[in-house]
């Protein structure tokens, strides 16, 4: 079994669920995950309590090697943020699903991975911190003003995703089905409803 890059009490975050905001290793264990060593982690996550999860399937990074935009930050600078900025920060496209230097073909499913939040409950929650990298949105915003930004935000979105999915086709239609067909029930939904305005 390979060593570990993983330590007791590191901080980590999860690249694929930044609302979950910064974790510490509490426990790790070898295993075998389809016939490949792997280790499982024991990880407290600052949002999300406790997850254990498979270092080979799980995308996990060291805490600091997040874009601010994509996930929360660890000292929370933005406490330093005046309102404008943050609500600014609401309605922004995270890095991830932008940044010219990850692939057109990762942006895109990057980009479908968001409509996984909505507007209710928990899920407004998460996205605000996902986008501002505050522990607690509600300590800066009324729950009726981060309905306001998500809607903005969601249309956005809409634009971003019409645009992106134009990209895609024009290199392959192919690639764009199977971007599709791999994205969440919420994304597909979302282009489907982009593409039938087109």
């Amino acid at each position: 079994m390979s060593a570990s890059k993983w330590s007791f009490g590191d901080r980590v975050t999860h690249a694929d669920r930044p609302e979950w905001g910064e974790g510490e290793i509490t426990a790790i264990q070898p295993i075998i995950v389809e016939g490949r060593p792997s280790h499982r982690l024991t990880i407290r996550f600052e949002r999300a309590g406790i997850k254990k999860l498979a270092t080979s399937v799980a995308n996990i990074k060291p805490a600091g090697d997040q874009a601010p935009v994509a996930g929360p930050a660890s000292a929370e600078p933005e406490i330093n943020l005046d309102d404008n900025e943050l609500a600014a920060k609401l309605e922004r496209m995270p890095e991830d699903a932008i940044d010219p230097f990850i692939s057109l073909e990762k942006r895109f499913e990057f980009t479908l991975k968001l409509y996984r939040f909505s507007d209710q409950g928990g899920s407004l929650l998460d996205w605000a911190a996902m986008q501002t990298g505050l522990a607690d949105p509600l300590t800066r915003f009324l729950r009726h003003d981060l309905e306001m930004h998500f809607a903005k935000f969601r249309r956005n979105l809409d634009r971003h995703t019409g645009a992106l999915a134009s990209q895609v086709s024009r290199q392959s239609k192919q690639t764009l089905r199977d971007i599709a067909d791999k994205a969440p029930n919420e994304g597909q939904q979302a282009l489907r409803r982009i593409l039938a305005k087109r």
